[in-house]
């Protein structure tokens, strides 16, 4: 498996360096080898969601179970470790599109959207702009022929250069803060997450411990 293919494109990625760390890391936690989504909640401490939320981690969850058989394995784990520490922001920004087109048509529609930012406003609370505010916002910036839709090239390249927007769809679910989590053992701390903004580099940066 070549080290070129990511997550983010529906290939498994595994890092040349530090995967036996990784696997040890992974089997001490699931010593079956499979992690199931009720085990992936209670790791980032997201319990008593309510419809919208618990929707919106089921479909996370679901970006990273590769083959669709209701379980993260290690390949799929270490897939999204890669991911999170060395992809760059053009693959980042692809697992974005991909956990947005919930209905996997190629495009993102304004419910899509729509959807997304009202399941965050769920978790997080009430935030700056209202989920409707917020999807206005990106079709204007971003959906360039004005057809109601988002192509991967237009969600992409509007995002790549509006740092406001891209800071937004960071915070809806905070990649280098599950890594973080996985790394030190604890609950994830929302208020330092949302407190730091991602760079043009990597959308957040985490500390190996």
């Amino acid at each position: 498996m070549g080290n070129s293919e990511s997550i983010a494109d529906g290939q498994i990625a595994i890092p040349t360096q530090e995967t036996y760390m990784w696997y040890r890391t992974f089997m001490m936690e699931h010593p079956s080898g499979l992690q199931t989504l009720h085990e992936f909640k209670t790791l980032l401490g997201l319990q008593g969601l309510n419809q919208k939320a618990n929707h919106h981690i089921n479909q996370v969850y679901n970006t990273f179970d590769m083959n669709k058989d209701g379980f993260i394995d290690f390949l799929e784990f270490i897939a999204a470790v890669n991911l999170i520490v060395r992809e760059k922001i053009q693959q980042k920004l692809k697992w974005y599109f991909k956990l947005y087109d919930a209905d996997g048509s190629g495009s993102i529609d304004k419910k899509e959207l729509l959807d997304i930012f009202m399941a965050v406003q769920a978790l997080r609370g009430q935030q700056t702009l209202s989920p409707e505010e917020f999807t206005n916002l990106v079709f204007h910036k971003i959906d360039i022929n004005n057809d109601g839709e988002l192509t991967l090239e237009e969600f992409v390249n509007g995002l790549e250069k509006d740092q406001d927007l891209l800071e937004i769809v960071y915070k809806s679910f905070d990649l280098s803060n599950v890594l973080k989590v996985i790394c030190n053992g604890k609950q994830p701390d929302l208020e330092d997450a949302v407190s730091k903004p991602p760079n043009k580099a990597g959308l957040g940066k985490v500390k190996m411990k």
